[in-house]
């Protein structure tokens, strides 16, 4: 495969086909500079070499009725985790600080569970709400399934996007979770484009799904026309079902993200959980086709130390995006 033809391909507008985005994580390591090399074109084009960085706020952990084999927090799952009902507006707006410090552009909110009650959803609008008075910060929201309206009392409050990652292909998701079902992911993202907050959904790599799996979720992601896609890679975490997955190459994770980008090239694309543990040393590499990182920590997991974060672009010649980037494809054609 002629690598820089495919992305000369796809900036001329056309989209590569299924098996070409195979033929990308069906290459060899020898192959693999060359298809950053091409991939980084087209994430030029749209980003030049601006990083965006996202921080998280766990504001509700654990204690969630879901069977989510990958999740610590899930209720199969013994993982030594906090547990806590949902955090106070001073926590988070300590992390909306916190945030700011760190450079981040965009505060997320998490909070464990199926979907948020009423009760909880009106203690999140009063935090966004207060957040948004006090820090120039994008908010998205990711409370789980949502119920009719409440998209539209988000959308009110002031938040920016809303994540509800797909995780895997269709055919795949049943392996991974029991208690709800892939369409039901699929209606809570199309429920938050109705109600105008940018649309945020992607995937978890590496928890035993094929490449077939992983180019049908990237192409799902395409028809779902989200504007971001977190790209996250398992954490095998011990007390969960998936404890003893075996880890990903860092080349496959490399390969992972470019066909992802190829698939979606003009797609804000995040190297999310689990880069440190699965990417290891190649984590700048994966800049040459992503464009945005989670600085600090995860939901239950530590991530880099944030000054690393920014040594490493610091060291690629790139830069923190700056908060008055447009939200979706800062450099159109």
């Amino acid at each position: 495969m002629q690598w820089n033809l495919l992305a000369d391909k796809v900036l001329n507008g056309d989209s590569i086909t299924r098996e070409e985005a195979l033929s990308i994580l069906r290459s060899d390591d020898q192959e693999l500079l060359a298809i950053l090399a091409a991939g980084y074109k087209i994430r030029y084009r749209y980003y030049r070499n601006y990083v965006r960085f996202q921080y998280l706020m766990n504001a509700k952990s654990g204690l969630c009725p879901e069977d989510c084999h990958y999740c610590s927090q899930s209720h199969i799952s013994s993982a030594d985790i906090p547990r806590y009902p949902q955090k106070t507006s001073d926590d988070i707006l300590q992390g909306a600080e916190r945030a700011k410090a760190l450079g981040a552009t965009t505060y997320c909110i998490v909070a464990s569970g199926r979907s948020p009650t009423d009760h909880e959803l009106d203690g999140l609008i009063d935090s966004i709400t207060q957040v948004k008075q006090r820090y120039d910060l994008r908010i998205c929201a990711c409370l789980g399934i949502l119920k009719p309206g409440q998209a539209d009392r988000l959308k009110a409050a002031g938040v920016d996007r809303y994540n509800h990652n797909i995780n895997t292909s269709s055919g795949y998701s049943p392996s991974i979770v029991s208690t709800h079902h892939y369409e039901d992911r699929v209606q809570t993202i199309e429920q938050v484009k109705g109600s105008g907050i940018s649309p945020c959904s992607g995937v978890i790599f590496g928890m035993g799904e094929s490449w077939e799996d992983r180019v049908e979720a990237a192409f799902a992601l395409k028809e779902l026309d989200v504007d971001s896609i977190p790209v996250n890679f398992l954490i095998p975490i011990p007390g969960t079902p998936l404890e003893n997955q075996e880890l990903m190459t860092p080349a496959e994770c490399l390969r992972s993200l470019a066909m992802m980008r190829f698939v979606n090239p003009r797609k804000e694309i995040r190297i999310a959980g689990g880069r440190e543990v699965q990417l290891r040393s190649l984590q700048p590499l994966g800049l040459y086709v992503a464009n945005s990182l989670f600085v600090a920590d995860y939901l239950t997991t530590p991530g880099q130390e944030p000054e690393a974060d920014h040594q490493m672009l610091r060291d690629m010649g790139f830069e923190v995006e700056p908060q008055d980037f447009p939200l979706i494809t800062p450099f159109a054609d």
